[in-house]
This record gives structure tokens, sequence and C-alpha cells, in this order.
């Protein structure tokens, strides 16, 4: 905000102007946990920065700074320039005008992360305080006219028993750091809620395998279960009444030991999960409604204090 101008050595009263700032299955014990799931408010001053990026998200140009809003129009009235004085014999109509200050893009999570790509308009946002806890915060934007913008208010959300971790692998339970896609598909032991995506309402010897050992490994499956710690996911809820796949190591790609499958956005259980993130139902069902495929959704995920790598 601007100070107000000093008097006029003859007495003339000046302008003061405002300027506008303006491994395995999330539904075994170790993988759910309890924790009060309300939605909060929304906090736009909270800061911080998001770990490793997809292989979309490599793929994909980098997003341009958040814009900021148009210039505020310049004030009706002349003011005096701070550097001279006022001159009696000046007309009131040189004294030159001050432009208003431009508003500044507002300030949250979003607006501070720089590996989005340009192509993404809706944002999901996982962070915690640490590496240490499975007790998380999950935030939603869009972009509008090029600026993020928070969509619904906070929602408490769980994660891995163990936290993020920045090396996942299989068979631990933590939740992968970085930005990733939504799959294409989402699924649910209930019929489709309304999302906008593809949706496959599970029935019997419906799996994900979990198998670094099979050829389908950290995919849908329908027929024999692939062994290893493949999910039967029709037999599992509240967890899978309704969940969306994170894009996580999908493809799979080769490493030793295996970089972990079937990370997925899905109904909170009793406590943290075994890598997932977790909602109350009521929120994710919100969240997944909202998510829109040609809005090339991405999530991001990281303790508070790593948002800035992304």
């Amino acid at each position: 905000m601007r100070t107000p101008f000093k008097r006029a050595v003859f007495g003339a009263i000046a302008v003061a102007l405002l300027g506008g700032l303006g491994l395995t299955s999330c539904a075994t014990p170790g993988r759910n946990g309890t924790m009060d799931a309300g939605q909060a408010p929304v906090d736009t001053s909270v800061t911080g920065a998001p770990g490793p990026t997809d292989a979309a998200s490599l793929s994909s140009s980098p997003s341009a700074s958040p814009s900021s809003s148009p210039s505020a129009s310049r004030s009706p009235s002349p003011s005096a320039s701070r550097s001279t004085k006022a001159s009696p014999s000046r007309s009131p109509s040189h004294v030159p005008t001050s432009k208003a200050a431009t508003p500044a893009a507002e300030s949250n999570i979003a607006s501070r992360l720089h590996t989005i790509p340009g192509s993404t308009r809706q944002l999901i946002v996982v962070h915690s305080s640490g590496y240490g806890t499975s007790v998380a915060t999950l935030e939603t934007f869009e972009k509008v006219n090029g600026v993020w913008r928070p969509k619904f208010g906070m929602m408490s959300a769980r994660i891995g028993t163990k936290g993020f971790s920045d090396s996942h692998v299989e068979g631990v339970p933590t939740t992968p750091t970085g930005v990733y896609g939504i799959g294409s598909t989402m699924y649910g032991v209930y019929a489709n809620p309304g999302v906008k995506y593809s949706y496959h309402q599970l029935v019997a010897n419906d799996y994900w395998d979990e198998n670094p050992s099979s050829s389908t490994y950290n995919s849908f499956v329908h027929g024999t279960n692939p062994g290893g710690y493949s999910e039967a996911l029709w037999q599992t809820v509240p967890q899978y009444n309704y969940f969306a796949v994170i894009n996580y190591n999908i493809p799979a790609r080769a490493a030793t030991p295996a970089r972990g499958s079937g990370i997925f956005l899905h109904v909170m259980g009793s406590g943290g999960t075994a890598g997932c993130v977790s909602l109350a139902q009521s929120n994710l069902l919100q969240v997944l409604a909202w998510l829109q495929p040609d809005a090339s959704p991405r999530i991001v995920m990281a303790p508070s204090q790593n948002l800035d790598r992304y």
C-alpha cells in the first residue's frame, strides 16, 4: 500500500492512493488409520513447495509462472511526484498521475510450483509436516485466466503409515513423492457416482497386479490372481468403494527392488495407508466428480518443506 504523499509546500492537500494487492493393499491394517476428515476453510496463506515428476510431466513443457492479475485502472485524481515539489505555477492538469499498483497473483501452494505441465488446469496437492507422519492435508486448485485458484477447502487426508518417501519400493508402506497424472479409468465397488472419467464398477476376480514378476505388474487385471501382493479390489471396502489411480510407476519400469504399485486416491479407512492417499468418502466423491480428463489434472505429493522441488 502506498503511503500518503507529503503536503505540498504551498498547502496543497496530498492524495492517498491505495494499491490493490489485490505395498500393497491399502486395506491392510497397516495402511488404514483414524483421522477426522472434515473440510477446513481455504487458507491461501499456506506456503511451501512439492518430489519427482512422472513421465507425462517431464514430456510436457513446464507451465509458465502464474500471470498477475490485470492492472488496476488509473486513479481519477492526479497525484504529485514524490521526487519533486509541487510548483505553484504548474497547472493541475500537468501534474503526472501515478499508476495504481497491480494486484499480485493470489499466493498459495499451487502458485509456487514450477514443474506442472502448461496443459494442466486442475491440480491436487497433498502435503504433510514431514516425512515421518501419515497425517496429511489435501488441497485442490484450478487454473483461471492463467492463475491458480483454490477450488475446495483443505481436506484431512492420510498417506502411508511410514509417511512420504523419495524412493518408494514395493512392500514398504510409504507414499511416493512427486508429480503424477490421474489414470484414465476410475473404479469402485459401487456404481459410477457421476465422474467424468471412464468408470468400472468392480466385480469378482478384479485385481490390481502387484506382483513384480508378472508381465502385467502395476495394472488392472480381471481373472486369476496374479500373485504377490495383488489386491482383490472387489473385496476391499470401504477403501475401494470409489478410487482413482495415481500414475506412479505407470507404465512400470524395471527395477530391483521393484518401484512399487497400486498407488490410489481412495476412501479413508481407520488409519495410515500402504502408500495410497485417502480421504473421507464425501470429500473423495467431491474431488472425483470435479476432475476432468481434458484438464490434464496432476497430483503433487510431498512434505510441505519440499514442495519447492516441483
